[in-house]
């Protein structure tokens, strides 16, 4: 392993590339972060495939060590070669010259490590790693990082609540709008991706591949019923009916550009003079929802992590 390493070279910021010998996913880790050992397995961090550091080369990085092996055996050969060899018969004046001309150098196959989407530093083991697409196992402790990357996007919007608390009042109200929409994607995200992770330990595999968390009360009664998990009991009552509410509310901005209609008053109950108006949300709402999602977010990974 070290010897092979010892001849490739690392991108601008010290990843090397992996490939897995299952699925052929191409992704990147740091050597030197992670857990400390040697021998240490690698694992995929799209099947979750598992096997040794040894098997995961690119095909690039192979092909650069053939061409590295195959031009020092050139050498090598030409410096036994590189003397005229004679032989002859003694008193006889008869001899042969066997000369030897070195052909082209082996020419070395180089490459460059490819660009992926999402950097990643494992917050279990620390290990800094890059895929494509944005959820994965960690290639070296092989916990999956979707929960890390949910109170990461939260993070975020959080960051991006205190930059609209200085904002003119059109850019803070957008701002906040933006928050709701990304804090209901990043949970829609996470859920569905999970929920695909464990389809397989659910009543039904193939629905539960499906399962929508832009409706936070359809993904409630889907999870009870494809895995006997109840969402609600993560919170209170009154905090899961204000993050109805707030669902409601971004329904609206998502398609009815914000404005109050009878379906929204139907939903929360609401007066019905509201029909009409542009809906309102304040920065406190937005991370009320996010601290509620959080805990639903972090409730519904161990609850899947129990299921036998």
């Amino acid at each position: 392993m070290n010897e092979i390493l010892g001849h490739l070279k690392s991108d601008e910021e010290g990843f090397f590339g992996r490939e897995c010998p299952q699925c052929e996913g191409y992704f990147k880790i740091q050597f030197g972060t992670g857990l400390k050992g040697e021998n240490l397995p690698c694992s995929c961090p799209y099947c979750g495939h598992k096997g040794s550091q040894d098997t995961f080369w690119t095909k690039d990085q192979l092909k650069h060590i053939n061409s590295q092996v195959l031009r020092h055996i050139q050498n090598e050969f030409s410096k036994v070669f590189k003397k005229t060899t004679t032989r002859s018969r003694p008193n006889s004046g008869f001899g042969i010259t066997i000369k030897y001309k070195a052909g082209r150098p082996q020419p070395i196959h180089y490459y460059r490590e490819k660009k992926l989407q999402e950097e990643v530093i494992c917050d279990k083991c620390t290990l800094r790693y890059a895929i494509y697409g944005t959820f994965g196992y960690c290639p070296d402790c092989g916990v999956h990082n979707s929960l890390q990357i949910l109170k990461t996007n939260f993070t975020i919007i959080e960051k991006i609540l205190m930059v609209a608390e200085s904002s003119d009042q059109a850019i803070k109200d957008k701002l906040i709008e933006n928050g709701l929409e990304d804090a209901v994607s990043a949970i829609d995200g996470y859920g569905r991706e999970l929920s695909k992770l464990f389809a397989p330990k659910s009543s039904n595999p193939v629905k539960a591949q499906n399962i929508s968390f832009q409706n936070i009360e359809g993904a409630q009664t889907n999870l009870v019923t494809l895995f006997s998990i109840d969402i609600t009991q993560a919170i209170s009552t009154i905090e899961w009916n204000d993050l109805k509410k707030l669902f409601q509310k971004r329904h609206l901005l998502a398609h009815k550009m914000g404005v109050i209609d009878q379906s929204y008053i139907s939903a929360t109950g609401e007066s019905p003079g509201l029909i009409g108006r542009k809906v309102e949300i304040s920065s406190q709402e937005v991370r009320d929802a996010v601290k509620y999602l959080v805990s639903i977010g972090q409730y519904f990974y161990d609850q899947l992590h129990l299921i036998p």
